[in-house]
């Protein structure tokens, strides 16, 4: 990175910042509290009606003055808000009796990925599954003791998804955990082999083909649907960010795309949904640079950033991938001082429109160190869903409160700072994720 940037950078990023908690600021005073309730969840408090006894929406015209200051603020943010794509308004199209059958809180909690502590389904986050609040889970070492133990742990997910006062109940919870394979594997067993050892092998293809297939069965045994993998960085130096846990391919474009295409292609076809990650690409941090613990800036030219970083992309697009995590790193060089998961300029710029991506985008983890200078968690969630992402991954390197995330996107729906049409869409392109998963 060029040093004589930095003033003219840390500048351009305290003004977002201040845009940003003008948002939190307008977003807060029109919300009507969310859904906290005894316990830190979102359960309806006794005495208030369910969820799930009706939508309560608010009309997308309204009188109200709060919601066009809301939009105003989260635009000097973040500039014009993503917009519908083609593949939401298909989705919406097949999901619209749906959607209107739902609460704002369900509409926000359909799209909302929580997380726990321990090794057993909290009572808290059954009773919000029942009501419809939750749209999928996502588990970490810290959740798993063995896959009898997670596999038992799942089917009470489950049950409870099937409650009669889900409204959601005929689409499955997105149920999901980082099994890259090697060193980051949060269930015992496969995939054993790390992406650089495939990258390194003779036919580093056929072997990625083996550990998605390979992966797909050890998700399917215990119930998971969704896989946070394949990494598509392509990194730099030896020992980088990625290097050092061995989770890149290849230094080379075209082996990280071959691989990863075959990866995705191979694991789908097991019935667990493949993720590619982490765009637009994070081969070039330094070792320490972490967006799970503080921001990073890649400082590659957009030419780079477009034929080597972008290339695996291309071809996991062509394989068919669902989904796609966008990173917390900042991208200058595509002229945004904002971390690309919360850059419509990013999301739907770089990788919607210019690498044709269709499927669900999906945070990283939301409490990341990387977003410290965007407000609460309730902030970084609406201010993430308007740049176009479509699930959003309520945790951090501990769990956190999932009924924050479902807050922000409900405050944001209702006050105008999340346009509705795009926010039903998003939704839209979940449900329909969801309803080609095995449950």
């Amino acid at each position: 990175m060029r040093t004589d940037r930095l003033p003219r950078r840390a500048a351009a990023v305290a003004a977002v910042a201040a845009a940003a908690t003008a948002a939190i600021v307008v977003v807060s005073c029109s919300s009507s509290g969310g859904h906290p309730a005894a316990g830190g969840h979102s359960s309806p408090a006794a005495g208030d009606s369910s969820p799930a006894s009706g939508p309560a929406r608010t009309p997308a015209a309204s009188a109200n003055p709060a919601q066009g200051s809301a939009a105003r603020a989260a635009e000097a943010a973040q500039g014009p808000a993503a917009v519908l794509t083609a593949a939401q308004h298909k989705a919406l199209a097949e999901e619209r009796s749906m959607i209107a059958r739902l609460s704002p809180a369900q509409l926000a909690g359909q799209r909302v990925i929580y997380s726990y502590s321990g090794f057993s389904a909290p009572s808290w986050l059954l009773t919000d599954i029942r009501h419809g609040l939750v749209g999928g889970v996502i588990f970490f070492s810290f959740n798993i003791s063995s896959e009898q133990q997670i596999g038992g742990v799942i089917q009470q997910l489950v049950a409870a998804n099937a409650s009669a006062q889900n409204p959601a109940r005929a689409y499955p919870l997105l149920l999901m955990t980082d099994q890259e394979g090697g060193l980051v594997r949060r269930l015992p067993g496969a995939p054993y082999e790390s992406e650089a050892q495939i990258g390194a092998s003779s036919n580093p293809s056929a072997e990625a083909a083996t550990a998605g297939t390979s992966a797909a069965a050890n998700l399917r045994g215990v119930g998971m649907n969704v896989n946070l993998a394949p990494v598509l960085d392509v990194y730099r130096q030896a020992g980088d960010f990625d290097d050092q846990y061995q989770r890149s391919y290849s230094m080379n474009p075209r082996i990280v795309a071959a691989a990863g295409a075959s990866f995705v292609t191979a694991q789908q076809a097991g019935g667990v949904a493949a993720t590619v990650k982490h765009f637009p690409g994070l081969g070039a941090a330094g070792t320490t640079q972490d967006t799970d613990n503080e921001p990073v800036t890649i400082g590659l030219s957009a030419q780079e950033l477009r034929s080597v970083d972008e290339a695996p992309y291309r071809a996991a697009v062509q394989a068919g991938v669902k989904l796609a995590m966008v990173s917390w790193a900042t991208y200058p060089a595509f002229g945004t001082s904002l971390p690309a998961g919360l850059s419509p300029a990013i999301v739907q710029g770089e990788l919607e429109s210019r690498i044709g991506f269709q499927g669900v985008t999906i945070t990283d983890a939301l409490g990341a160190g990387a977003l410290g200078a965007y407000g609460d968690l309730q902030n970084r969630t609406m201010l993430a869903a308007r740049a176009g992402m479509d699930a959003l991954l309520c945790t951090a390197t501990l769990p956190l409160p999932g009924w924050k995330c479902v807050a922000g996107l409900e405050q944001g729906y209702e006050d105008g700072a999340l346009p509705q049409s795009t926010f039903d869409g998003q939704l839209a392109q979940v449900l329909a994720l969801r309803a080609s998963l095995p449950a």
